[in-house]
Parts: C-alpha cells; structure tokens; sequence
C-alpha cells in the first residue's frame, strides 16, 4: 500500500501552507505545530514531511527549533527540508531528530555538496527534491527557475545512487484539483526501482487510490487535511486496516 506522508510547512514558526509556492498567499492552519504533529500521531501516522518555508527563502536552516520538538516529543519519522546548503546545516537538523533530509536546490548548484551528502550518509537519509514547474526544475523554495528538464535530472542523480525523490508538480501544489498521476506514472516506467513520493495536489482519498493505483510507493498531502477534505479518522482507518 502507498505510504501516506502529511507535510506540516513552517514560517515563522506556525504551520502554513501556500499555494503554487507563492508566500503571498500564506494561510496560517495551527500556530503550534507540535500540537498538529500530534494529532497525526493519535489517529496512527508514522512518517511526517516537515518543510523550512523561512529556510527556503532564506537559504539556512530558520526552524531547527520546531524540527526539534516534534521529534522529542512524537515517534513520528520526520524527513525534514528546506534551506539545507551546508554541511553545518545538515548537523543541525540530524540533530535535532530529523531521520531523512531533502535537497534540491543544493543538488542543482552545487552537486558535489550534495553527492558528499549522499555518499557519507546513504541514499537512506538523502532524499532528492524534484520540485518542478512545466518540466523545469525550480529552486530555492520555488522562487527561482531553471532549464534543467526534470527526466534528465533525475536520471543524472539516480546514476549516482539516488533512491528516493520527492517530486513536486509545483502548478499542482496547495490547488487541490488532484495530482500529476500520468506524470510519475511516465517516471516510474523509466525508473521502476525509484522510491517517488509524489507530491502536490492531492485533494481526497480518492486522488490517493489513484495514485496507489498507478503504483506509486508514496504520497505527500497537507491541504486537503487542514481543508477538511481529508480526515485524521480516514487516514487511520487505511493505516490501521492497510488497504481503502
């Protein structure tokens, strides 16, 4: 069964989600996300994606803190990302708890940092971020564009060791008008072995069946919970009974 993954974004130290990547259009859904981080846990989830919206912008880990609490105080694995460029950042969050780190925007200016990432930690805690708009990779929480097609930077990086991607139709994010399914259907039949966490777009359980129909490991949402067109009692009853 496809893994469901919530994402909780940050800025300034509140849980938000934007739409398209856009900061202007900022929604602020729970000012404590230890408290949202929580509820996930009670009705059975695992695994959390948890995005640095200020580090993004601000090219640094910003809300380490917030990293650091929710895994000090939940069993919840947490893939943390957002403004990781360095290697001191990189200690930072796996020292605040976090089991996994996702890079984009480093994998594209500077690879030979994050192949040193992937080579000293393992595909295992090195996710690639695929976040794209039109097929072009974009950058730097989305605020930047590039003419890297998305087939060919995978391909580069998946020869390289790369396992896992999370891989973001950025026109699709925070729309809630269902995600890309024909797109990593196309990726996952170049790439069968790829562990891609689809993610963007999702709006109800039936645009995840669809998904995990369509064999993809795993799924990102975040909107369509805070929305109310998914709820904690139907993702506990799919975890608890593994199947729709």
């Amino acid at each position: 069964m496809i893994e469901l993954i919530p994402a909780i974004d940050i800025i300034n130290g509140q849980c938000v989600r934007l739409s398209k990547g856009d900061y202007g259009t900022k929604k602020v859904y729970n000012t404590n996300p230890l408290e949202v981080a929580k509820a996930f846990e009670d009705h059975g989830v695992r695994r959390l994606h948890l995005v640095d919206l200020d580090g993004a912008k601000a090219q640094h880990i910003v809300n380490h803190r917030v990293l650091e609490q929710i895994t000090s105080h939940t069993s919840l694995t947490v893939d943390f990302g957002g403004g990781l460029k360095s290697d001191d950042d990189l200690r930072i969050a796996f020292e605040c708890g976090a089991s996994m780190i996702t890079g984009g925007s480093i994998a594209v200016k500077q690879p030979a940092v994050f192949e040193a990432w992937l080579a000293a930690y393992g595909p295992d805690k090195i996710i690639l971020g695929s976040d794209a708009h039109h097929g072009k990779i974009a950058l730097n929480g989305w605020q930047e564009g590039s003419d890297i097609d998305l087939p060919d930077f995978l391909d580069g990086y998946i020869r390289k060791g790369v396992s896992k991607t999370i891989c973001t139709d950025i026109s699709k994010d925070g729309m809630l008008q269902g995600p890309s399914t024909a797109l990593y259907r196309q990726i996952l039949a170049a790439h069968p072995d790829l562990y891609l966490i689809a993610s963007g777009g999702v709006s109800s359980m039936g645009d995840i069946r669809q998904l995990d129909e369509a064999g993809v490991p795993a799924v990102i949402f975040g909107k369509a919970v805070y929305e109310g067109r998914i709820t904690l009692k139907e993702l506990e009853n799919i975890i608890t009974k593994k199947h729709f």
